[in-house]
């Protein structure tokens, strides 16, 4: 067109710099803009704001401001793209700067500002900014715009108003996939995972569209739910779809594969990653150190120290976890110290727990104790509950008042606590100090978490409570638990331990023999053939006669089951269970 000398207006320009999205082709908008000027099309509105708009596109934010300011005049469309390009480039408060700026010079605002506005909002976490302009929008009666109403259904979320965030959710007159999301992603914030799955399932029928943030959301969902038939259709889906996120996608699909007992699974789906991220290793190192894989769980580290990820607090916890759970005291000790030397991450709380839980377990109570005692930090309850566990395990009663004393002092209602003080006194015959602690919780109205065990067998999920008699096939759960139970008789009776004794053998005997996960394990051998795994999971922490139970029972059917309890995963085979006894 130059070339033929044919005049260029401001449509040419404003499409040719509407193509220029990529910092690549800065070089080209220069000569545009410079050609811009040359042709007297400087004051033209809508070319200028595509000129400041290439800019933000091209990360050149000082430019684009600079453009900006010298516009003789402006509308909603040039202030929308620099505030675009605040807020993707992290700076929320310039852009909400902008936005006050539009207020007092009066400017016209349409929904896009409104959107971009909420979006720097809900960056920042700015809940009070956020309701007011929240209440402007109401006023303006643009809630029910779905561009407008699904940012605020997300400010919401992320200042965890969920309450407030369903209203405003209720008000948008068609919401979108975004909008789904983001109701989706607060479901699963509060607990609420059923719901998200009720939802999911849905819109799915709806034939609604996605996007990956769903999908994210409903592995993640799955994963606390350890509905691995759930999370696997949702997965297969993604991929049909082409929607599983490789920013969080894969790595939420390593984390489901993991807490489903599935780790060769998660396994292929890290090795299946071209360039894993830190979420992604992080993921896989903590899928093996919850299944007592410690070695591998170590190599994985070493391997991520090769690759251009770096380790964060959470991969350390993972690090620790594998230690703790496998008794490495020595490499848990010398990975917190290498933390901040080696690795520029600063240990926290956490990671010294992790550390106090390493000596206990190991029976080391007395470097566990002075660790909590002289660690960098103020000992939270944690601390101590890791230790009290560690007291319980080696039976020490001096160092356990001590640290059920402090922990029920910094979080009186901790049932686990009670409850590990009332065993460890009536481990050493000390019932009058036993029953004031359980007068304690009855005084507090403090009760212990039922004991819950579920399995899933051809799709749906079979759940069961201690002494549970509601399920269709009980008579023959009973049976088969009846005969397994004659087996393991000799060996239940080596390993009763004096509280059980004092209780009053019959009674507690009975009750061991009626656990939510006897009742499960019993439930799967009826139910699935022999080739089949049964994996159950499981609330609380298994006891250790059940955890014998399972050793057993695995000797003698030949069965491989897997039981996931509250702390980390079991794998039973011919008799030998893959933590090795140290749990």
């Amino acid at each position: 067109m130059i070339e033929l000398g044919i005049g260029l207006n401001s449509t040419v320009f404003t499409n040719l710099l509407k193509s220029l999205s990529d910092p690549s082709v800065l070089e080209i908008g220069e000569q545009l803009h410079s050609l811009v000027i040359r042709t007297g099309l400087s004051t033209n509105v809508s070319v200028i704001t595509a000129i400041s708009n290439m800019y933000v596109k091209c990360r050149q934010l000082q430019r684009a401001k600079l453009v900006f300011d010298q516009m003789v005049e402006t509308n909603a469309v040039s202030w929308t793209g620099l505030m675009m390009g605040y807020t993707r480039a992290g700076k929320q408060k310039d852009a909400l700067a902008l936005f006050i700026r539009m207020l007092k010079e009066g400017v016209e605002m349409d929904q896009f500002v409104f959107s971009i506005t909420l979006k720097a909002c809900s960056g920042l976490e700015y809940l009070n900014l956020g309701r007011q302009i929240h209440g402007y929008i109401v006023k303006l009666g643009l809630e029910s715009d779905v561009s407008v109403g699904t940012p605020v259904v997300d400010l919401y979320i992320k200042c965890s108003c969920f309450d407030s965030a369903r209203r405003a959710f209720k008000r948008i007159s068609e919401p979108n996939d975004a909008s789904w999301s983001a109701i989706i992603t607060g479901h699963c914030q509060i607990g609420e995972f059923e719901k998200s799955l009720q939802i999911f399932r849905s819109l799915r029928l709806k034939d609604m569209a996605m996007n990956s943030f769903i999908y994210t959301s409903i592995i993640q969902a799955c994963s606390a739910l350890a509905d691995y038939n759930m999370g696997a259709q949702a997965h297969a889906d993604a991929i049909k779809r082409g929607l599983v996120s490789y920013v969080h996608g894969e790595s939420a699909m390593i984390t489901f594969y993991s807490k489903c007992g599935r780790l060769d699974y998660a396994n292929q789906a890290f090795e299946s990653m071209d360039e894993p991220d830190t979420v992604a290793w992080t993921a896989i190192i903590c899928g093996h150190a919850y299944h007592g894989n410690a070695s591998e769980a170590l190599k994985l580290f070493r391997r991520m120290q090769s690759s251009t990820a770096r380790p964060n607090e959470v991969t350390f916890i993972g690090v620790l976890t594998a230690c703790s759970h496998s008794g490495l005291v020595t490499e848990a000790k010398l990975y917190l110290e290498s933390m901040s030397r080696e690795y520029g991450v600063d240990p926290t709380i956490d990671h010294y727990d992790c550390m106090v839980d390493a000596y206990a377990r190991a029976g080391l109570l007395r470097e566990a104790y002075e660790l909590v005692k002289n660690m960098p930090f103020e000992p939270d309850a944690m601390s101590w509950k890791c230790l009290l566990g560690g007291c319980w395990i080696h039976r020490n009663l001096e160092l356990g008042e001590i640290a059920a004393e402090n922990l029920l002092q910094l979080d009186p209602d901790d049932t686990a606590g009670y409850i590990l003080m009332f065993n460890l006194y009536g481990s050493h015959g000390k019932w009058d100090e036993a029953a004031r602690v359980r007068s304690v919780m009855g005084a507090r109205k403090l009760k212990k978490e039922l004991s819950c065990s579920w399995i899933t067998v051809k799709g749906k999920v079979h759940r069961f409570v201690v002494g549970d008699k509601h399920h269709p096939r009980t008579d023959d759960i009973y049976r088969k638990l009846k005969e397994l139970n004659c087996s393991v008789t000799d060996v239940e009776s080596i390993h009763l331990t004096e509280e059980d004794v004092s209780f009053g053998l019959p009674e507690r005997k009975q009750l061991l023999m009626e656990h939510s996960e006897r009742l499960a394990i019993a439930f799967g051998l009826i139910s699935v053939p022999n080739n089949v795994p049964i994996v159950i999971f499981k609330n609380l922490r298994a006891c250790k006669h059940c955890h014998d139970f399972a050793k057993h029972v695995s000797m003698v059917t030949g069965h491989r089951i897997t039981i996931r309890d509250s702390c980390r995963f079991h794998h039973f085979h011919l008799g030998k269970c893959s933590c090795d006894d140290y749990w």
